[in-house]
């Protein structure tokens, strides 16, 4: 199995992000700004290992914790994952808030925080 990046993180502001998608993929961005908030699935492509037990934000005055249970970049499958809110979605290009990625960084996957049908159901579409 082979993982494509379908974009990257362009830029990071504080904590605001640009993500371009690539422009091969842009019509599969089409009403994602229906949504306040989206989850973004992202490759930690600068850590290298993993630890099976950390300290959550690799402070020794944390308990250790296992891995899973942190959102340690060093993992077994270096894959992250966090909610935003979507703040703007102009062609390529989202603009979101509360990412913790890094310029550069390969995102590989979006999807809405709430399932479509549980939305459509609910009246909000």
């Amino acid at each position: 199995m082979e993982l494509r990046p379908i974009g990257v993180v362009r830029s990071v502001r504080g904590d605001v992000s640009e993500i371009e998608i690539r422009p091969e993929l842009a019509e599969g961005l089409f009403r994602l700004e229906e949504n306040e908030k989206v989850l973004i699935l992202f490759i930690f492509d600068r850590s290298e290992g993993y630890d099976l037990k950390v300290h959550p934000k690799g402070d020794p005055r944390n308990p250790l914790a296992g891995v899973f249970a942190t959102r340690s970049p060093r993992r077994p499958n270096p894959i992250g994952a966090t909610v935003v809110r979507l703040l703007q979605l102009e062609g390529n290009v989202l603009t979101v808030e509360g990412l913790d990625a890094w310029e550069g960084t390969p995102v590989v996957d979006i999807k809405p925080d709430h399932r479509r049908d549980i939305l459509h159901t609910a009246g909000k579409f």
